[in-house]
């Protein structure tokens, strides 16, 4: 059974929900995660939407959507967060992964959360430490800070919890004076512009840094 939504102002300064996505038309990654303001991490859901190659590109794409949708109203995120690509050295793949980013940002905004994106660099350094590590160390990091048993597959579940972990220890208010921008899908949103519950979560991610919150990273398991 699916957690129950996390809804109170209370539970928002306790821990924030969101669902990191790797955009892709074949595979979409969808990662839950919920994140105190310790940076302790903790699964909620994982998966991968795939649809067939064959299949008409709008149909793969309300395909994608209503998975989107459907974790959004089961799960309740506050935030969602998808990985933003750049440039691929494939035109088609780089079209697809933006008609794919483009829809997942509809189906966050319609349900009135604040759309983050992050690139795989960022995503990359948050959990290893490197922009430039390969996706089997992706794996490995996210599986120790999550605690699993093994690590998320294929590749773009991990990614997707990756983004999810990126987003909760780096977007969205992590700066200690509250003064850090947060990077929306609209571009940099100021401070000022946040509402109540993401500048209450901005100070008790800042509290809890004060205090010495433990890094999950450096945590022997």
């Amino acid at each position: 059974m699916s957690p129950a939504p996390i809804r109170s102002r209370q539970a928002v300064v306790a821990q924030q929900r969101v669902l990191g996505i790797d955009p892709g038309l074949t595979r979409c990654g969808l990662g839950c995660v919920d994140i105190d303001p310790g940076r302790r991490v903790r699964l909620v859901q994982v998966g991968v939407v795939r649809t067939p190659p064959a299949q008409s590109p709008e149909l793969r794409l309300l395909t994608i959507t209503e998975a989107i949708e459907d974790w959004i109203a089961r799960l309740g995120p506050s935030v969602v967060s998808i990985e933003r690509v750049f440039a691929q050295d494939n035109l088609r793949s780089v079209i697809s992964v933006a008609q794919v980013m483009g829809v997942a940002m509809a189906a966050g905004a319609r349900a009135g959360l604040e759309v983050a994106q992050h690139t795989p660099s960022e995503a990359k350094a948050a959990v290893t430490g490197s922009g430039t590590a390969d996706k089997a160390q992706v794996q490995a990091m996210v599986t120790r800070i999550l605690g699993l048993d093994a690590p998320p597959r294929p590749a773009d579940a991990a990614d997707a919890l990756a983004q999810a972990i990126c987003h909760g220890w780096r977007g969205g208010g992590t700066g200690a004076d509250d003064a850090t921008d947060m990077v929306s899908a609209g571009g940099s949103v100021r401070a000022s512009a946040r509402t109540p519950a993401q500048r209450q979560w901005a100070a008790a991610q800042a509290a809890a840094r004060r205090t010495g919150a433990v890094d999950p990273r450096r945590i022997r398991r």
